[in-house]
This record gives structure tokens, C-alpha cells and sequence, in this order.
């Protein structure tokens, strides 16, 4: 415990020396793959301030995890399962697949968002192949954009993706991430990734983690100390805007935290 503490302060002081010289960084947190485990999907939404959900369709406690963050009034995303480069199992509930004909990606999807309540938006789950084909891309937009106010969120598994150009044709507002917290689940690992993110995030930046205990005890214990004057949480409706504009001057794979296709 004193260990996790002195890894969460020395990022807490970092940030606090950030902030005084520059505006305060504004991010919105995406807790990713809820729909299978009640209690760590609980604990997740218990989480302090605007924390994001994205949720797997069509999953034995999705509708109820939805509905428990709705509650709370916490934004919830269907987290759409896309077809992957890096995954070779079977597909699951509510997966977007290349073979798919248009018909078949129309009810395939609808029958998705049906299963996730209140969902205000779109968040990619996997889909390193899928989300660097336009075809399909463009049919996905085509869905979100007929769904009027909804948003997209990619996750950004593989730097070929086109997800975000595709939005912009179709007039969809849309965001992708720019790190994912905890592909290291050490505290330090974490801490490092949390502060990667302000110093990216310039205005607005999203981050991506999942409900594992060692992120759950790092989100618990940094989002009760954050101080409002070092960091503001938001929705991730509210970046979309400023992470649209920032994504098209901020393009190589580096700066934007690729890790490998998912």
C-alpha cells in the first residue's frame, strides 16, 4: 500500500508543476468489456466523477450494468464487438465481420444497441481489421449517423484504422483514445500511463482501461485525490469536438499510444 501511494503522489506532484504552467488538462475515462462479471462491473461504476462505460452486447449483466451507470447518470457506450487481426476465437455476441452482407451488418447491429440500454454512443471492441476497411466503415457510420446524437469512439487497435476520416464523411462526431492504462497493470505502469495522458491530452484526451482489480485500485485511489485545479474529468461526449480536431494533427502511432492490434 505505501508503494502504491508514493507512485500515485510522484504522479500527482508531476501533474500539479504541469498545470501551473499551462491550461488544466481535460479527460474523459472509458471503462472497457463490461457485460460479464457483475461484481467488478459494480465496483467499475462506483468509480468517482463522469467515468464513461462501454459495454459488450448482448452479455448476461450488460443490460443490468447499463442501466445501474444510467442511474448514476454516467455515460454508457455499446462497446460493438469488430473483427480482429490479432483474435482467433469465436465470435462473440453482437461481432461485425467482414463476410457479413449489408443487410446482415444492419440487423446484426440494430439487435446490438437494442441489448445495451441507454447507450448515447459507439465504441469500437477489438476490430483491427474491420476498422481499417472503408466498406464496412462506411456502413457502421451509416448506422450511428441514423441514430440521431450518437457518437463514435475508436478504440484505435491498429494505426491503419479509418474510422475517424469515415466519421467526418458522414457528419458523425467521433473521438479515438490515446492510451490505454493498463496493458501493464502494475501501479507504476498505470501511474505512468495516467500522466502520459495529460501530457497528450493538451486540451482534451481519452484513455482507455478495463475493469481488472489492479485498475479498479488505481482508479479508486487517483480519481478520490484528483484536485479539479489539476485535472477536470469529463464525459467523453464532451471531448469529442476538440479530439476530432486534435486527431488530425496528432497521427503517428507513437503520439497516440498504438500498442498492437486488437
Amino acid at each position: 500500500m505505501m508503494r502504491f501511494k508514493i507512485v500515485v503522489l510522484a504522479a500527482m506532484l508531476s501533474l500539479t508543476a504541469q498545470a501551473g504552467a499551462q491550461s488544466v488538462p481535460r479527460i474523459a475515462i472509458i471503462i472497457d468489456d463490461l457485460g460479464y462479471q457483475l461484481e467488478a462491473g459494480q465496483r467499475a461504476i462506483e468509480l468517482p466523477g463522469p467515468i464513461t462505460y462501454a459495454i459488450l452486447p448482448q452479455t448476461p449483466r450488460g443490460r443490468l450494468l447499463a442501466e445501474a451507470a444510467h442511474d448514476q447518470g454516467k455515460e454508457v457506450l455499446l462497446h460493438l464487438p469488430l473483427e480482429s487481426i490479432a483474435y482467433d476465437g469465436p465470435d462473440e455476441p453482437g461481432s461485425i465481420t467482414l463476410d457479413m452482407s449489408r443487410k446482415a451488418f444492419h440487423r446484426t447491429f440494430g439487435a446490438a444497441l437494442a441489448s445495451v440500454p441507454h447507450a448515447v454512443g459507439v465504441s469500437s471492441h477489438r476490430g483491427s481489421l474491420l476498422t481499417r476497411h472503408p466498406g464496412h466503415m462506411e456502413w457502421l457510420m451509416e448506422e450511428i449517423r441514423d441514430r440521431e446524437g450518437m457518437f463514435f469512439v475508436d478504440s484505435f487497435t491498429t494505426p491503419e484504422s479509418v474510422a475517424l476520416q469515415l466519421a467526418a464523411e458522414f457528419g458523425v462526431a467521433a473521438a479515438r483514445r490515446h492510451v490505454f492504462l493498463d496493458n501493464e497493470r502494475s501501479p507504476e505502469a498505470m501511474a505512468k500511463q495516467f500522466k502520459r495522458l495529460t501530457e497528450l491530452a493538451q486540451r482534451h484526451g481519452v484513455a482507455i482501461g478495463h475493469p481488472y482489480p489492479e485498475t479498479l485500485d488505481f482508479l479508486e485511489r487517483v480519481l478520490a485525490d484528483v484536485d479539479e485545479k489539476i485535472i477536470e474529468l469529463i464525459p467523453v461526449s464532451e471531448a469529442l469536438n476538440s479530439l476530432n480536431q486534435q486527431a488530425q494533427t496528432n497521427s503517428n502511432e507513437a503520439a497516440w499510444g498504438f500498442n498492437g492490434p486488437k
